[in-house]
Order: C-alpha cells, then structure tokens, then sequence
C-alpha cells in the first residue's frame, strides 16, 4: 500500500512552517516561506496556497490531506478573527478557500491547538487521554485534550489559556482584562520584573540571559525565577484542580532550560494544587519544540481522513 502523508502549515506572524509528515510523524520535507511581502490577506492566502503545492511536488505519495496552524479564533475551518499580526482573516472561509485551490482536504484550527496536538499525537504527551498543554513566550497559549478529545468550548471560542485570572484587579493584560495568567508568568513578564529589579530598562534582556543569571545565583534572577515559578504553578495548579490531567506540558523556548525549569514548578504545583486531583498529573517539557505546530496539522489530518 502506498505510503501517505500529510501536509502541515503552521501560519506565523512573520513566516509560514511548512512541511510533509507521515503517518509515524517523521518530517519528510519542511521549509520556511517568509511572509515579509505578504502585506494583504489575499497575499499570505497566496503563499499558503503555493507552499502546499511545493510540499504536494516533494510528497512522494498520496496526499491525505492538509493542516493549518492560524493564530487566532478559528471555527469550523473558518477563520473567525484575532489574528492582530496579520492583515484581514474576519470571518474568512480560509479552509474552503485552500481547498478549492489545492483540491486537497483542508483542516484549519488554532496554531496553539495545533501544538498541543502535536505533542499528543508525536510528543511528550503520547499515549494520553486528557492533558493540559501550555506554551510560555511573549504570551500564555494551550490547548487542552479532555477524554481523548481535543476542546476548544463552544463554538472553539474557549480554552484561552492564558487568561484565567489570577489576581482581581490585577496587572494589566493584553486581551484588555486584569491579572490574567499570562501578565504574570509569561516570558515577557519575567522580563519586565527582572528588568524592574536590576534597574536597568536600557539593557537587552530576554529570557535566556535570565536564566542563565539565575544558574549563576544572581540576586535578581533569583527573585525574578521565584516569582515566576510561583505564577506557573499557581496557574496550573488550578489547571489540575479542574480536569486532573495525566500531564500537564509546558512547551516554548524557555521549557528547553532544563530539568530544574519543570522540577522547580513541579515542586510548587505540589504543594497547592489538591490532592487528589493532582495524584496522577506529571508535569512534563515538552518535546517537539517549534517543530509541535506542524506535526500537529498533520495529525489533526490523519485523525480525521483515516
């Protein structure tokens, strides 16, 4: 039998993440298509479509289908809105678009939803029935897996991660709320408090240098990383005290920092999520990097073709 494949297009703010998976989740093919000249809705739906036809030439077999990552509110491969980085997409049928240009069955949902597939389908959470996946950078995304399901609420408006409340009234957010999750704990966040302890807004600080400093014991890491730990696990704390997950992944660049970044959260998730709901959640890094958006788009298309 001939082997198939999907293809995946995780939709960035500045580039598309292209590629051809099979079914094993092995990357046949994958490239970046930079979005630098696509300044209008019909130019990135052009890149789009001629990155699945350059994917579809490297296939080398049948094509089942196609996934798209697009940030933003997405119901039934309608783009609905929220996309604030790029031009247009309200209440555009980008998936029927795509498909009546490739002629390929199109999936389209959330870029956060797409990674937390991923990491289920191919990662650190196979084999799971209900996990909380959480992606921490400039803000606080994830997407849940509940009873082998992907949810995103109703009408896919819901699992916004970012934005529980931790504190009333609280630090102003960017959703136009208060105290939100990811105002918090949130790489840019942790930025803004170490710059804050150091006294040094002028430096060129990112979350990197932070933990390196923090390995290193400076005062002000340290402070900064506490308090930080301390967010995270408040907010996944609440996480398992609703849907007492298996695993708990928490993936985005400064997951990679090392075994002591998810023991140190790990270690205070413990000590105030309750009991029995956290007696079977393992917090875990995730494990495919920025490679978890696509392998996402091409699972979601081998869950629903097969």
């Amino acid at each position: 039998m001939k082997e198939k494949f999907a293809i995946g297009i995780d939709v960035g703010g500045t580039s598309l993440k292209c590629g051809v998976v099979n079914t094993d989740g092995t990357i046949e093919y994958t490239f970046l298509h930079p979005l630098n000249d696509a300044t209008t809705e019909k130019a990135i739906i052009e890149a789009i479509i001629a990155s699945i036809k350059q994917c579809a030439d490297k296939a080398g077999g049948a094509v089942s289908g196609v996934g798209i990552g697009f940030p933003g509110i997405v119901e039934e491969n309608i783009v609905i809105g929220g996309a604030d980085n790029l031009p247009g997409f309200e209440n555009l049928p980008l998936g029927a678009i795509v498909q009546q240009q490739t002629g390929y069955p199109v999936l389209v949902d959330n870029d956060a939803n797409m990674m937390g597939v991923g990491e289920w389908a191919y990662g650190a959470a196979r084999g799971c029935t209900d996990i909380v996946f959480l992606t921490v950078g400039t803000g606080i995304g994830g997407a849940l897996v509940l009873r082998n399901e992907l949810y995103g609420g109703y009408k896919n408006r819901g699992t916004e991660l970012g934005h529980i409340v931790l504190q009333q009234d609280g630090i102003p957010c960017c959703c136009g709320g208060r105290g939100c999750f990811e105002a918090y704990a949130s790489v840019t966040a942790l930025i803004s408090n170490y710059r804050a302890l150091k006294k040094e807004p002028d430096t060129v600080i990112d979350g990197k240098k932070i933990v390196e400093a923090y390995l290193q014991k400076d005062p002000a890491a340290l402070t900064a990383m506490n308090r930080h730990f301390e967010y995270m696990a408040t907010g996944i704390a609440g996480f398992i005290n609703v849907f007492s997950p298996q695993k708990v992944i928490i993936g985005g660049g400064i997951s990679e920092a090392g075994a002591f970044y998810i023991n140190e959260i790990a270690t205070r998730v413990k000590q105030i999520a309750m009991p029995a709901a956290a007696e079977y959640t393992i917090l875990a890094a995730a494990a495919l990097g920025n490679k978890a958006g696509l392998l996402g788009c091409a699972a979601t298309v081998f869950r629903h073709t097969a």
